[in-house]
């Protein structure tokens, strides 16, 4: 039986949570930087699965990886060895150049692997006492909506009406390096986690120097530099991981979304031994962490991001997507900015409209997006859209702002 699209939207709204407030479209099919829907309308795809989809959409190498791997072996658990992930974790450590690699499933898993690490080095290699590790976070951060996860957030829709929340986290302004330096300077301080850009909270860019200070006051003070780059990393932001831009090297450094190119969860953490062997068997672990199809998935997803020079393509177009905005000359545009291929404007409401409704005539005029922080619209779309697409996206952007 096939269904319409209306009918596909009152299923999901008649069976599933309301923990979601999709815009009415329903996609169908998608390649590269565009998607399709049940009628067969084209859209450019502005938001990647959240830069999930950074290789794009249905990568024929990453969709091989995952059938010939499926029709072989798809999941053994960490109760045996598998063929291929000492295989896949060789591959991580080159590719990142850390020691180690723990493998999760989900973005939010792999933030809670780092607390874990983090807390776990602070009493057996730093001598913080029983149940008093500290780890700093920011204002503004978002890491996932797991219950340790939102007790640290100031996002009232994450955190309202879940608690009691878990302690052990204290918030300071991000980019403050003040605060930050003050925060570090106590003694059961165990780690600092930080986002490069604060993506959901509207692509926020911290000044320049901010993360190098960081990580030298996390070495001056004994406590670990913790950089989520679930979002930011794997090419999005124009280099490998965001962090690169301040040429800093994490202790833990967390990674999601694109590991697999949307086409299969995979996230983890990467470590140096000191870190990462703090934790022992029985003391951490996954079902599905790991699993052979998860590895096959991912080497195929980062070989792309290599072979296709996906960060570089991320640099040149974000680039040419900015400026593109800055042509824009009307009212209800504020500010535009960016890195890579993670942009974002700012919207001052006007006439009764906001950042929703200009999401819903760009979605008329074929290019999907989504407001985040009510005026705020993030532009996020597959790092292999070429030149010629940004051009036909910069010319939808400027037909919607000028009919409203």
């Amino acid at each position: 039986m096939r269904y319409s699209a209306a009918e596909v939207i009152d299923l999901e709204r008649r069976y599933g949570a309301h923990n979601y407030h999709p815009l009415p479209v329903v996609l169908a099919s998608g390649e590269g930087a565009k998607v399709w829907d049940t009628d067969g309308r084209e859209y450019y795809d502005f938001l990647s699965a959240y830069s999930a989809v950074n290789q794009g959409h249905c990568h024929p190498k990453i969709v091989n990886a995952l059938k010939e791997q499926a029709e072989r072996l798809t999941l053994t658990s960490r109760a045996f060895h598998c063929d291929n992930l000492g295989v896949f974790e060789k591959y991580m450590s080159d590719y990142f150049g850390f020691d180690r690699f723990l493998p999760m499933n989900t973005g939010a898993e792999a933030v809670e692997t780092a607390i874990k690490l983090c807390r776990k080095w602070a009493y057996q290699k730093k001598g913080v006492a029983p149940h008093q590790a500290k780890i700093i976070v920011c204002e503004g951060n978002f890491h996932g909506r797991t219950t340790t996860i939102i007790s640290f957030s100031n996002d009232d829709d994450a955190r309202a009406e879940y608690g009691p929340y878990t302690p052990g986290f204290e918030s300071i302004p991000y980019g403050d390096q003040a605060a930050l330096a003050q925060a570090l300077s106590q003694p059961d301080v165990a780690g600092f986690l930080v986002e490069p850009i604060q993506g959901e909270a509207g692509v926020i860019i911290p000044e320049a120097g901010f993360l190098k200070a960081a990580a030298e006051l996390c070495h001056k003070h004994n406590v670990l530099f913790m950089v989520d780059e679930i979002q930011t990393g794997i090419a999005r932001t124009g280099k490998l991981l965001a962090i690169e831009y301040e040429e800093v090297r994490p202790d833990i450094l967390i990674l999601g979304k694109a590991l697999s190119g949307g086409v299969y969860p995979v996230s983890g953490v990467m470590a140096d031994d000191e870190v990462m062997l703090c934790v022992q068997p029985g003391q951490h672990g996954s079902t599905y962490g790991g699993n052979p199809l998860a590895c096959a998935v991912a080497m195929a997803a980062l070989d792309v991001v290599r072979d296709e020079h996906l960060a570089e393509n991320a640099d040149i177009q974000g680039k040419a997507f900015r400026a593109g905005l800055r042509e824009i000359d009307h009212p209800m545009l504020k500010t535009v900015r960016g890195r890579g291929l993670l942009n974002a404007i700012d919207i001052e409401p006007a006439n009764g409209l906001e950042a929703l409704d200009i999401c819903l005539k760009l979605a008329e005029n074929g290019l999907l997006a989504k407001p985040t922080h009510q005026h705020t619209i993030r532009f996020s779309p597959p790092l292999v859209i070429t030149g010629e697409q940004i051009e036909e996206c910069i010319g939808i952007l400027k037909k919607t702002f000028a009919a409203l």
